[in-house]
């Protein structure tokens, strides 16, 4: 997998968790659906243990062998393999930070907890900043998904002096339909070079006239795999 300082960009697929008939992950067909990714959709970044793919709702020692599997299998293949660590529990979400890390994995995504939610921008940011040290090399993005975690504290107000606090703060995936928000995270940070990946497919082409640097998606990738090209 690529070096992770390179930066994450262009169409990155979340991936769902395959699953048997009886409830059980499917390991089986993780290669099969990496060599469809890079072969017949062109795409060669992952977003693993996601809304898509249903993180929340598995065991942590599940979501540990999935991200395994993923790593696994994307070796010499994908380009950047991202695994979404965040739970309610810290603990447990800084579990799967360094799980993540000592697998090889390419950078870390973390949601708000949404439970017992943080009331401002520093108290996510000190939750943040917890999961981020147990795994102070790999990159680190903020899930931004307010109609799920219910935590509305605006993404552009969270990035201003993020990076001070944590280092290892990349970018941004924002899976919202609050455009001026997303559109005040770029225009205010574009001398940062962070990633922007927008998460909302039905408002992608909107997103990228924006500048959006990336989309985390699960539509049909072909017809959209020139607009990053290098």
């Amino acid at each position: 997998m690529a070096s992770p300082k390179k930066r994450l960009q262009g169409l990155v697929a979340a991936t769902i968790t395959p699953m048997t008939e009886h409830g059980e992950i499917n390991f089986s067909v993780i290669g099969q659906y990496v060599d469809y990714l890079v072969e017949e959709q062109g795409v060669r970044n992952i977003f693993v243990n996601g809304t898509t793919g249903e993180g929340l709702s598995l065991s942590v020692s599940e979501r540990r062998q999935v991200a395994e599997e993923w790593v696994t299998k994307g070796r010499n293949k994908l380009d950047q393999v991202v695994i979404h660590v965040g739970a309610l529990s810290l603990k447990e979400s800084q579990e799967l930070a360094k799980h993540a890390a000592e697998i090889g994995a390419d950078g870390i995504a973390v949601i708000a907890p949404f439970f017992l939610k943080p009331w401002n921008k520093d108290v996510l940011i000190d939750f943040l900043k917890e999961v981020a040290a147990a795994a102070p090399a790999q990159p680190f993005y903020y899930y931004h998904i307010p109609a799920l975690t219910g935590v509305t504290i605006r993404a552009e107000e969270l990035l201003d002096g993020i990076q001070e606090k944590i280092p290892s703060f990349q970018g941004l995936k924002f899976s919202d339909t609050n455009l001026l928000d997303f559109g005040q995270c770029v225009d205010q940070n574009r001398q940062r070079q962070l990633a922007f990946l927008f998460g909302v497919d039905e408002q992608l082409l909107s997103a990228l006239v924006m500048g959006a640097t990336g989309a985390v998606g699960s539509f049909v990738f072909r017809d959209l795999s020139t607009l990053w090209s290098n």
